[in-house]
């Protein structure tokens, strides 16, 4: 394959070729109401495919080494929606055969886009459309940039070189027994590390990807994959809609705490979750069950933080000077705790909410919450009060046809929790919203009815 050049990319269209045996294929499900606008190669045939050339083969091959490119290397946009071109950059990012690769969902509004092309600066970006060069563009040492903001602030760009991003797709299969030919469904977005790895793990498996761009209960359980990835919500809308959820081999559930109620629930349909806490800095996740994947060490600071060291970590924010390591060790925003090697997430940092000068976990009061009858999701969030400084706040999206209120959840908390973690208030809710990745929309909950 020919090294990659800028200057060939300047203006030319974004064409999808006919796949060959060096093209990495995936195959596409799309509803008939949402058509993209370019040509997607691939089409669902037997339930075990090869996907041309795989990673595995082409790192493994004598004198083979991703080619590095520090402070050289291009960054490609890529505004794509999920398909083979978006793909086929990926690989070629990971091999070091082309440009670094900063995925961008083209949902995005253009004010985001905009704003994430500012920060970021990459030195393309790539459309269906075409490819066009930013004059501002700075090139990066690394394969993959993971935009990352939530839904505050500027985005802030997680740099992950090619050999993190095998180090964590190789330790994650060696856990899972996931081999030659596994097929991954990707139904969350590559713009997050979430969709991304699903992507590294199917390169290494050797096997082409089944690509969901929206997601959709029956077209998830009726995939023909075995492996796939998904956010609580879209778990709990699977067994809400009665979905197949024992089709999979695994079901990596991670992106947000599952509550227990849930996972009880899809255990005894037949899933088999496994459960994953990581982020975009330790690409992905990197804890499984509670046990760390091979090669990964899990700590809990003085201040109660949860640390990750291993060769999973970032190698920096883009265009920040700022430090992302302490002697090695990631220090993440959540609190933690670790028995007899199994972590423990208690909930983030930020998120304890000082009420009467008592502090109290959210997440954990939203565990208990999860587990009444009547609760479909919920989420803790402290709000001020000028009594209390802060109170705690369930909203609450109620199951189907149930009742739920302030009495009933504060008795059911306060059998299970201290009394001053028991919510002062409650807000009812069709659905909690979420963000992009499938996470509560913090932002949104705290400022509901101010």
């Amino acid at each position: 394959m020919s090294s990659y050049s800028p200057d060939r990319f300047q203006s030319t269209p974004l064409v999808t070729p006919a796949p060959s045996p060096s093209q990495f294929v995936v195959t596409v499900h799309q509803s008939p109401a949402r058509r993209h606008q370019y040509a997607v190669t691939g089409r669902a045939v037997a339930s075990r495919h090869r996907a041309g050339t795989n990673l595995t083969t082409v790192l493994s091959r004598p004198g083979h080494r991703p080619r590095t490119h520090p402070g050289e290397r291009p960054v490609h946009a890529l505004v794509l929606p999920a398909g083979p071109a978006l793909y086929d950059a990926v690989r070629r990012a990971l091999t070091g055969d082309g440009p670094a690769v900063l995925p961008l969902s083209p949902d995005l509004p253009r004010p985001a886009l905009e704003a994430a092309l500012a920060t970021l600066r990459p030195t393309h970006v790539v459309a269906p459309d075409g490819v066009r060069r930013q004059p501002d563009g700075v090139p990066s040492g690394a394969a993959l940039i993971i935009a990352t903001s939530g839904s505050t602030g500027a985005p802030k760009g997680v740099e992950l070189t090619a050999e993190a991003l095998l180090a964590s797709a190789r330790a994650s299969l060696a856990r899972l027994g996931a081999g030659e030919g596994d097929r991954w469904l990707c139904c969350l977005p590559p713009s997050h590390i979430s969709g991304a790895q699903v992507l590294v793990r199917s390169l290494l498996c050797g096997a082409e990807p089944i690509v969901h761009p929206r997601f959709s209960p029956a077209a998830v359980a009726a995939s023909g994959a075995d492996h796939v990835s998904l956010v609580p919500t879209q778990l709990r809308r699977m067994l809400d809609s009665g979905a197949g959820v024992a089709a999979f081999r695994t079901i990596l559930l991670g992106g947000a705490a599952a509550p227990a109620g849930l996972l009880a629930e899809a255990r005894a349909a037949g899933a088999r979750i496994v459960t994953t806490y990581g982020m975009s800095e330790t690409s992905g996740g990197c804890v499984y069950d509670g046990v760390p994947l091979d090669g990964v060490d899990v700590a809990i600071g003085g201040d109660g933080r949860v640390r990750i060291a291993g060769p999973v970590l970032l190698s920096g924010y883009r265009l920040r000077d700022e430090p992302h390591l302490d002697d090695g060790w990631f220090v993440t925003s959540d609190l933690g705790s670790v028995e007899d090697g199994r972590l423990t997430v208690l909930g983030r940092a930020d998120d304890v909410i000082n009420t009467g000068g008592r502090k109290v976990v959210a997440g954990a009061v939203a565990e208990v919450l999860s587990g009444h009858p009547a609760v479909r999701d919920v989420v803790v969030v402290g709000r001020s009060d000028p009594e209390w400084g802060e109170i705690v706040v369930a909203v609450v999206a109620g199951k189907t046809g149930a009742k739920v209120g302030l009495d009933d959840l504060r008795a059911f908390a306060k059998e299970r929790l201290p009394a001053y973690a028991a919510p002062r208030a409650v807000e009812l809710v069709p659905r909690i919203p979420l963000l992009p990745n499938g996470k509560p929309d913090m932002v949104a909950l705290r400022n509901r009815n101010r």
